[in-house]
């Protein structure tokens, strides 16, 4: 089986990082421990730029991530955080070739 990851670059409003991760922990943090499909998930603040958030997801397949999407949390997610967000994120889509410890 090939796993899909992604690579997700939020902007925030400026200053309205912290907030975000408030938001981010309180809907998708638990939605991300119970599910079983994601393999590995890194939520970082990008050093070099206050209002950046970087998001490193790697789920056991492409229909998993699709699936993730359609959730009752991540739903509530996007409408509790989106008012934050500068707009939409950037996203890479990647197929990991390698990883240690999975």
């Amino acid at each position: 089986m090939t796993s899909f990851a992604l690579i997700i670059k939020h902007k925030t409003q400026p200053g309205k990082r912290d907030e975000v991760r408030k938001v981010w922990e309180r809907h998708m943090a638990p939605a991300i421990s119970a599910n079983s499909s994601h393999m590995a998930y890194f939520y970082c603040f990008e050093n070099g730029d206050p209002d950046s958030i970087l998001a490193f997801q790697q789920y056991d397949s492409v229909e998993a991530s699709q699936n993730f999407l359609k959730t009752e949390s991540y739903a509530a997610y996007l409408k509790d955080v989106e008012p934050l967000l500068s707009g939409p994120p950037q996203v890479t889509a990647l197929t990991p070739m390698w990883s240690k410890g999975t």
